[in-house]
């Protein structure tokens, strides 16, 4: 299984991805597959609090939150900062929100996939 991120219409969607064989009869099969998942994750947390998680896109430490719980955020605001290989990574809003939860701080070390942060 792969991990991969998806941005449609300016979202961004975590989806898992499975490789089939080298065959060229399932390849064709597996991209249409891969599409409907994103659109059916963001469909049932609609609306509910804290149901846009927002997660580490890899392993690294925190070095800044820049939001807090309440805080307003529109698409693409910065949330968290996380330092992997000597380079600072924001890891962005995917969506207009309202911080539900931060969920790391700052020091702490993180495993990609991590909840960093969830939005209302």
């Amino acid at each position: 299984m792969k991990n991969l991120r998806i941005t449609v219409n300016g979202t961004a969607y975590d989806v898992q991805v499975e490789e089939l064989g080298t065959s060229a009869s399932p390849a064709p099969a597996a991209a249409p597959a891969a599409a409907p998942a994103p659109v059916a994750k963001p469909a049932a947390p609609a609306g509910a609090a804290g149901s846009v998680v927002v997660k580490a896109p890899m392993p690294g430490t925190v070095v800044n939150v820049v939001v807090s719980a309440g805080q307003a955020v529109k698409s693409g605001d910065d949330l968290v900062f996380i330092e992997a290989m000597k380079m600072e990574t924001p890891v962005k809003a995917p969506q207009d929100g309202t911080v539900a939860t931060i969920e790391v701080a700052k020091g702490e070390s993180v495993d990609s996939g991590k909840i960093l942060v969830t939005l209302n």
